[in-house]
């Protein structure tokens, strides 16, 4: 059995310890990865949530406040208690977190979901988590009122987040509303003793790409511990360079365009960035050129982003030139793999920044690997070194485990892997085995311990007996000029079992120029078919043909939604090419 992993160690971290009691009350957590030393350089003034839209700031204290207030009034009001569930529908808030925190203090779990959930969708999921209380943004207030009707949860259990100067809507509490009934109170609870290698914190549900989603079971340890393993990957707290060199630095400043009901947003951007003593300006929506004006107002030093971020930053050069973007020193990419050809092109966008990949997933908690502080800039292509407690095995077709540069099912043990599905037996002896998670992915380790994603099992097609991974074509094909964005999908042919189909979103000045001519549009088809050909081998080549669309349907952590598009394709009953 061929398993890889570091020669790097953890530290021995408590098994005492919630998430808010390790990262809001700890004191010098930061030793755990400083090798047990005094950290010099923290500055206890700076700001720990910064809101995007009125540049409002909340510090240690504060957040601490807020968070045993919301705590005590849904503790008194609404009885919420051990293992209780508590659902967050809500775009970022900078009260999201201390919801978070607030729930784990009275032992109850915390689920998030999409706030872009129909009525049907949120009802799945309040009745996976079983979820007791439901806090709300407004604009989501319609969907959640619906579904919890459909649930049997009373309405004057949802709880409505504050946005701007916006009047709480008559009939529900606002969560401000609850803080300052909470701290008006004597406490009313106590913090549970807890083993938090066991402990529930989250019910993430998985991204859902290939059926229903799935709520994955995750302990406070499993977001702790990851969160530690980043930190030593990143040599955060060590002074192994000159101050201005070093990637993750107290008092630096990053940006959450990620949801916090993603796993990639809640782990890596929300906790790892104040674990680092860094602040964080919560953005409530994603909109590329308000993050750009944001990121000049702000002065953001770390981007934590996904690959269609990456692709409009790659695609919109001339509008980055009226953007003042100089402080961003470093980018961090998961979520999805990016192909060659986009690296390249984002390397050239920031050429002073540090830039690189990551790779994870919900039944790992986040992160398993990610590029090495010796890097500027991560290995074209590849997901990084592992982390320090990572294992990993692949798993071939033939049965066996393969040793370097063998592509097979990449296979994690990590001590941040999740306990399973919650309530899902059968799935999660499909996907947990022994500690391991066979997480679906095709990848492979080299001799440096480099990990690469190669594509997702059910995603390679099978072309004439080779294989064939979209995100390599989806690369070569993002590098054509009038391509803004793309996905490809295998569909049936008689000769060759399958071919691929690219359905792609030109860019403005290529959309008009189709729109006005149809030869047009079959010109720019035809120059990407040929932009394939003539960078790809043979049975690499578009056969199943392009489909112009406007957009390409994502899930929330950037991942393509590969079988909308393959309904489509098969809706479309296209002729099928013959190589």
């Amino acid at each position: 059995m061929n398993i890889f992993e570091t020669t790097e160690t953890l530290p021995t971290v408590p098994h005492n310890l919630s998430i808010p009691q390790f990262f809001l009350d700890y004191q010098g957590n930061e030793r755990l990865v400083n090798n047990g030393q005094p950290v010099s350089g923290l500055e206890p003034g700076n700001p720990w949530l910064i809101e995007d839209k009125t540049g409002r700031q909340f510090g240690l204290d504060e957040i601490r406040s807020r968070s045993s207030g919301l705590a005590n009034a849904m503790s008194t009001r609404y009885k919420i208690g051990q293992d209780d569930v508590v659902l967050l529908f809500s775009r970022n808030h900078v009260d999201y977190p201390i919801a978070i925190w607030a729930v784990h203090r009275l032992g109850g779990i915390v689920s998030g979901a999409n706030p872009d959930f129909v009525s049907d969708e949120l009802l799945y999921q309040i009745q996976i988590s079983n979820a007791k209380l439901i806090l709300v943004h407004p604009d989501a207030l319609e969907t959640a009122v619906s579904a919890a009707r459909s649930a049997g949860v009373a309405l004057d259990h949802i709880v409505v987040f504050n946005i701007d100067s916006r009047s709480t809507p008559e009939g529900f509490q606002s969560v401000s509303d609850l803080v300052r009934e909470g701290l008006d109170q004597a406490i009313n609870f106590v913090e549970p003793k807890i083993d938090s290698r066991k402990k529930l914190a989250f019910l993430s549900f998985s991204s859902g790409t290939t059926g229903k989603p799935k709520a994955v079971a995750i302990p406070h340890f499993s977001v702790i511990i990851n969160v530690i393993q980043m930190a030593i990957h990143k040599k955060v707290f060590q002074e192994y360079a000159p101050w201005h060199q070093r990637r993750f630095r107290p008092g630096d400043v990053a940006i959450a365009v990620l949801p916090f009901y993603h796993i990639y947003g809640l782990v890596l951007n929300l906790h790892f960035i104040l674990y680092s003593r860094m602040s964080l300006v919560v953005v409530e929506k994603f909109n590329f050129i308000d993050m750009l004006k944001s990121i000049g107002r702000y002065r953001i030093s770390h981007l934590m982003l996904v690959p269609p971020h990456i692709v409009l930053f790659c695609k919109q050069s001339e509008i980055l030139k009226n953007y003042t973007l100089s402080s961003v020193r470093s980018i961090m990419v998961g979520a999805a793999p990016l192909s060659n050809e986009v690296n390249e092109q984002i390397f050239r966008v920031f050429p002073e920044a540090h830039i690189g990949q990551a790779y994870g997933m919900t039944e790992t908690c986040t992160s398993v690997s990610a590029w090495p502080i010796t890097k500027k800039t991560g290995t074209a292509g590849s997901a990084g070194l592992l982390e320090p407690g990572v294992r990993v095995r692949i798993f071939k077709e033939d049965g066996s485990f393969g040793t370097y540069n063998e592509p097979g099912e990449l296979w994690v043990w990590s001590p941040s892997n999740a306990l399973g599905y919650y309530n899902n037996e059968k799935a999660t002896k499909e996907t947990f085995a022994d500690g391991w998670v066979r997480t679906g992915d095709v990848g492979k380790v080299d001799r440096n311990l480099e990990l690469w994603i190669l594509d997702r099992m059910k995603e390679i097609m099978k072309v004439r007996g080779f294989q064939v991974a979209p995100a390599e074509l989806e690369g070569c094909i993002l590098d054509h000029p009038d391509v803004n964005d793309t996905c490809v999908v295998g569909v049936p042919d008689d000769y060759s079992g399958e071919v691929p189909l690219a359905f792609v979103v030109l860019n403005s000045d290529a959309a008009k120029r189709a729109e006005r001519d149809i030869n047009e549009g079959a010109k720019i088809k035809a120059s990407i078919q040929k932009h394939v050909s003539d960078n790809k081998v043979y049975y690499k080549r578009l056969s199943g043909g392009i489909e112009f669309v406007p957009s390409i349907p994502k899930n929330p952590s950037g991942k393509l939604l590969r079988r909308v598009l393959r309904e489509k394709a098969r809706e479309l009953k296209m002729p099928r090419a013959k190589l």
